[in-house]
């Protein structure tokens, strides 16, 4: 369910500011009472793990705020690095996870606040899953944001409550 914040108005803006955060939130809540160790266990076919999916995210999130920003990515991963944004490694643990987020969130944050429209434009780059030379808005991105983390939430809750019963709903 999504949470309504008194903190952020209640504009169009300010709703899928909040619509993002709230599934921000649906991920880092898998992490809470959880070791590093129980955090880096898989526990289903799948590869995903609760500290991977929040480290992918967090890189997610950076990665469309670059684009929309037009700057680039100084966590850009190649086809060999990929499998790293999953999981963590040299000396990365989940407090560096969340706070590297929290700078990514605040970053976007202040960034969309001043941003003059959603409607704004910008280019997505040259990927065999992006039509070519297509535009998206801002707004688009934070829909796209929310679709991202909703989908990495869910997963998240799977592998949460087969490592230990903890259910998200109740």
């Amino acid at each position: 369910m999504a949470q309504i914040s008194t903190e952020v108005p209640g504009d169009e803006r300010g709703t899928l500011l909040a619509f993002v955060e709230s599934q921000r939130a649906a991920i880092r809540e898998t992490l809470l009472g959880m070791s590093e160790e129980q955090a880096a266990n898989r526990a289903t076919v799948s590869a995903l793990t609760l500290s991977g999916v929040a480290k992918h995210a967090a890189e997610v999130e950076l990665g469309w705020l670059r684009m929309a920003q037009q700057r680039p990515n100084e966590l850009q991963r190649s086809p060999e690095t990929w499998g790293d944004s999953f999981v963590l490694v040299d000396g990365e643990s989940i407090p560096s996870v969340l706070a590297f987020w929290d700078g990514v969130t605040q970053e976007l944050e202040a960034f969309v606040t001043a941003l003059p429209s959603l409607d704004d434009t910008f280019p997505l780059p040259p990927r065999p899953w992006f039509p070519k030379g297509h535009k998206v808005s801002m707004r688009w991105m934070l829909l796209h944001l929310v679709e991202e983390f909703a989908r990495h939430a869910g997963h998240s809750d799977i592998v949460r409550e087969s490592l230990d019963g903890t259910k998200a709903m109740g």
